[in-house]
């Protein structure tokens, strides 16, 4: 026994020693990410990349490495490697992660065994892994005195900033303002697309980096050796989402939230004179997706901090900031949608902008429903099953929904040759959204007065045709679009 917990301090000492070596690979990795990725494009960097962040968690996890499986995971890696030196695309890129993944488990894992609990392991460094960075960097920071007043601010203050960040990208009038209070300063150069990147590319790495693997019973790999040591010796725990922790944050989200909410309010709602160097369609077109962000970033933080049954959720003071800081995200949400719409009344309809109001919707609505789990003091699988009910009912109406003719209806309804102002209709944008877009083709051809030869047309209608060729390929919105163009032949010859 004695040699047991000899080994296994010896063994707690080492992974220790090798936190503090994790870092430097850490943001090694990430810088190199910076010069392979950032603003360029991806090909045979991504194999660079990938043979980097191996070699990395190799070098990282040394003392724990299964020698024995070296061998199989490399030569997995070089397998999975080849397609992506071959062209990389997203079935490279799957296969290029995948092996990432299972070759660390090969040469980092001794407790785990069977098919499910490695794959539910996998699962856990894909889905949670990006998520320990924060944790492990406060675990530094040992001094008690340091720790209890620098965990307790830590969280709203790290995330008061990502917000502020956002916002700043997200409203130009904002953005004006900060560049007010430093002009000329190299800060005023710092890019937030940049410092994002870095962020999620440390996340990213930092799982491989350290690797720990959750067992079957909830229990980390790494935690084992604490359990057999925990009586000699007290373990320090960090609670990082503390009461205090949440009363902080939540004060200052909703201050810093207001301050948007009120700037919305006046401009993009109340449509009041804007500052003469910015225009109300920059003001209005340019936050719609960091805004989507910020409330989704908000959304999980709220679902993270209010565990059901936890102190946060029965605080009398924390529940009215959370439901005031959810309707602020909601109405952002909103401002989104109300973005969102003036862009596309200018510059019409397209596949990606109906996806866009869709999925704003969607988080609109999941915002409402944290919020109902709270009132109604339901379970974490009651609000994962309500919005999978509402995603499947999203994606049921969405399967009813002639999409395609929408668009391209809306797009010559609302183009300059009929309203007199916007952008001219593209006919090429229309052919390329299919048959069902052939009503709207037709009447944007006469609006443009082109030659129907000159464009897609015929070859819409025989593709129509040919789809149409066997009953097995009948459908009722194919069928209605044939009785058309039927009527329009026969209108046609006579």
């Amino acid at each position: 026994m004695a040699d047991f917990s000899a080994s296994a301090s010896g063994a707690g000492s080492l992974r220790a020693n090798a936190f503090p070596i994790g870092l430097p690979i850490a943001f090694a990795l990430a810088a190199l990410a910076d010069w392979l990725f950032y603003d360029q494009p991806i090909g045979i960097s991504a194999v660079v990349f990938a043979i980097a962040l191996a070699g990395g968690a190799l070098l990282a996890n040394f003392t724990r490495l299964n020698k024995a499986q070296l061998l199989p995971a490399s030569l997995l890696m070089l397998a999975a490697l080849v397609p992506a030196v071959e062209e990389f695309n997203w079935a490279s890129f799957l296969f290029i992660v995948l092996a990432l993944g299972i070759g660390l488990l090969l040469t980092t894992n001794r407790k785990l065994s069977g098919i499910g609990e490695q794959a539910a392991a996998l699962c856990d460094l894909y889905l949670t892994g990006p998520f320990r960075l924060l944790g492990d960097t406060i675990r530094l920071f040992t001094l008690p005195t340091l720790t209890a007043g620098f965990t307790v601010w830590f969280i709203p203050v790290l995330l008061s900033g990502v917000f502020a960040f956002l916002f700043a990208s997200a409203n130009p009038l904002l953005a004006k303002w900060i560049s007010l209070l430093n002009p000329g300063s190299a800060t005023s150069q710092v890019s937030l697309s940049r410092v994002l990147f870095w962020i999620a590319a440390l996340s990213l790495v930092w799982p491989f980096v350290r690797a720990r693997w959750r067992r079957k019973a909830g229990v980390t790999a790494d935690a084992v050796v604490a359990t057999t040591t925990k009586e000699t010796k007290p373990v320090q725990t960090i609670d990082l989402l503390s009461v205090a922790t949440i009363l902080r944050s939540l004060i200052l989200f909703n201050l810093l939230f207001a301050v948007q909410t009120v700037l919305d309010v006046t401009y993009l709602w109340g449509n009041a004179t804007l500052p003469a160097d910015i225009s109300y369609a920059s003001y209005a077109h340019r936050g719609a997706y960091p805004l989507i962000l910020t409330a989704l970033l908000a959304a999980a933080f709220v679902l993270i901090a209010m565990n059901p049954g936890g102190p946060a959720e029965q605080s009398k003071v924390i529940r009215p900031l959370v439901y005031l800081w959810v309707g602020q995200n909601v109405l952002l949400v909103a401002s989104s949608i109300l973005r969102l719409d003036l862009y596309v009344q200018i510059y019409l309809l397209t596949w990606w902008r109906i996806a866009a109001f869709i999925w704003m919707l969607l988080v609109a609505l999941g915002l409402l429903l944290i919020v109902a789990r709270i009132i109604l003091n339901r379970s974490s699988e009651w609000l994962i099953r309500v919005n999978l009910i509402t995603l499947a009912a999203t994606l049921y109406i969405c399967s009813l929904v002639n999409f395609p003719a929408i668009i391209a209806d809306y797009n010559v309804d609302h183009s300059r040759e009929v309203t007199g102002k916007g952008v001219t209709v593209d006919v090429h944008y229309l052919t390329q959204l299919g048959p069902q877009a052939l009503p709207a083709v037709d009447r944007a051809i006469a609006l443009r007065g082109l030659d129907p030869s000159l464009t897609r047309r015929d070859s819409l209608v025989e593709q129509h045709r040919r789809d149409m060729a066997s009953w097995r390929s009948w459908g009722f919105r194919s069928w209605r679009l044939q009785r058309f163009l039927d009527t329009r032949k026969s209108s046609t010859i006579s």
